[in-house]
């Protein structure tokens, strides 16, 4: 069998020993540590191979990975360039890599796993599945959905990915690189770049009638790692609970959770958080969602602001999370609780809905006599983010780049907002429709009289190919069961499809 492809060349002319050890090149490389002196005497092949084998077999070198071409570790290793192809080619009639052209070698299986001892492997002894939609989640529930596959995915969360301004962003992309000077490559500011720093204020300014100045825009990792670091910074304050809004967003209070002690719940109703339980739970702080309330996507009233406002005032801290507030419809902006009272308000931000959440990119803004104990807990977690897509990011932004893919956004998102209203209509009549005009999601309670939980509907769709969050995820205090879907990610075709299959599922259970 031909050695797999790739490696063609000149034969290595450096003088070898008998045993194929070159006697000119340092026997040892840092791919996969190998060292010959490991090896034993005129076995070098066979020890090549057992350690790429292994190699495969523990996940050191995942399938699809590139092994280096046989000239290149033959040098590395002293050794004769026909120990590595023949290696290779050991590896390659067992069907565990093979030539790719110009595309080199690469793994293409690893071995099976021995299978477990058992005392008896009858069907009726199996091990179930994982169940994922439990009552009470874990924190790694987030991470095991979005790895779920599914045919049509109604999760929220997501802007439209694939109007992802590819175009303009390399654009960009490409004159920050010809402009950026060689010193702009070296570690940037912890506080984010100033270009994007002005850029966010300029943003908040225009869009959220928020007056900042840029140097008090910290650039985070997303909203994320802006609870973290409040969680760390708070801590640290000898601030022991967050109250949070019920319903609330589960990953939200997850992140909470992870750094202080205590969450407790406040009721949300038609008019947003109710100020008066909050006053009851003692709690110093409050995380809320006042322009878009997750996930019922209610609007804190006026009446309920101003109540807000003098809790507040009196000392009380509001983590704003403003996560969605540009995507809206069918009513008015609403302005942000920072631009009325700054020194009581954490403000969060980021351009996930925006843009994509793999840019990671968010900001935030928080009272003079936090900032410097969130500073320190951002410098000490990353030293700052990267540099390059924040200065790419500016540059959507004040060209106005990144207002012209928000009005896209808008027109898309409505219209898949409205084929998922319709289709509820259609295949579930007896449901009642949340949040409707603004952000990125519907909120759905159940008809009266079905006889499934939220959990076991998202269940039996997921079995189904239809991926969707229970209600129930999102609530402590007692409500009625749901789902929250996510419509601006999938197309007007699949949304439907996908609402039918509820629909489907759930007139057998009533």
């Amino acid at each position: 069998m031909a050695p797999p492809s790739g490696h063609n060349g000149p034969v290595n002319r450096s003088k070898e020993a008998p045993d194929g050890r070159s006697k000119q090149a340092d026997p040892g490389t840092d791919f996969l540590q190998l060292d010959t002196a490991d090896a034993p005497p005129g076995g070098l092949t066979g020890w090549l191979a057992r350690r790429l084998r292994e190699a495969i077999a523990d996940g050191r070198l995942p399938t699809g990975s590139r092994l280096p071409a046989t000239r290149g570790l033959a040098a590395e290793l002293g050794v004769s360039r026909g120990v590595v192809t023949d290696a290779y080619r050991r590896l390659a009639e067992e069907g565990q890599i093979a030539g790719r052209g110009r595309g080199g070698t690469v793994v293409v299986a690893a071995p099976a796993p021995p299978a477990p001892p058992s005392s008896d492997t009858s069907p009726s002894r199996a091990r179930p599945e994982p169940v994922l939609f439990h009552a009470d989640p874990d924190p790694e529930v987030f991470d095991l959905l979005r790895g779920t596959p599914a045919r049509i995915d109604l999760t929220p969360g997501v802007p439209d990915l694939a109007a992802f301004p590819r175009a303009a962003w390399l654009r960009a992309e490409r004159a920050v690189l010809d402009g950026l000077a060689a010193a702009e490559l070296g570690y940037g500011d912890v506080r984010g770049t100033p270009a994007l720093r002005r850029a966010v204020a300029h943003w908040l300014a225009r869009n959220r009638g928020i007056r900042a100045d840029p140097d008090e825009v910290l650039i985070v990792a997303g909203t994320a790692q802006a609870l973290a670091l409040l969680g760390r910074a708070l801590g640290r304050a000898g601030v022991t609970e967050v109250a949070v809004e019920d319903p609330g967003s589960l990953g939200a209070r997850q992140h909470l959770a992870h750094w202080l002690a205590a969450t407790p719940p406040v009721p949300v109703d038609a008019e947003g958080v109710r100020v008066d339980a909050l006053r009851a739970t003692g709690a110093p702080a409050v995380l809320l969602t006042p322009a878009h309330q997750y996930p019922t996507g209610v609007v804190l009233g006026g009446e309920r602001r101003r109540e807000l406002l003098r809790w507040a005032g009196e000392g009380g801290l509001v983590i704003e999370d403003d996560y969605d507030a540009e995507h809206r419809y069918d009513r008015p902006p609403v302005p942000a609780l920072r631009a009325a009272l700054p020194e009581q308000v954490c403000y969060a931000g980021s351009i996930s809905k925006l843009l994509a959440p793999a840019l990671r990119t968010g900001w935030l803004l928080v009272p003079a006599r936090l900032r410097e104990a969130v500073l320190e807990a951002k410098r000490f977690a990353d030293l700052g983010n990267p540099v390059l897509p924040q200065l790419v990011l500016a540059r959507l932004m004040e060209s106005g780049e990144l207002d012209r893919h928000l009005r896209l956004l808008r027109h898309r998102h409505r219209r898949r907002r409205d084929a998922m209203i319709a289709a509820v209509h259609a295949h579930l009549p007896g449901a009642t429709v949340h949040g409707a005009a603004a952000g990125l999601h519907l909120m759905l309670t159940l008809p009266l009289g079905a006889r499934c939980t939220d959990t076991e509907l998202a269940t039996a769709a997921l079995a189904e190919g239809v991926k969707v969050q229970p209600l129930s995820w999102h609530a402590r205090l007692p409500y009625p069961p749901g789902l929250v879907l996510g419509y601006a990610a999938g197309a007007p075709g699949e949304i439907a499809e996908g609402i039918a299959v509820l629909g489907r599922l759930l007139r057998r259970s009533v």
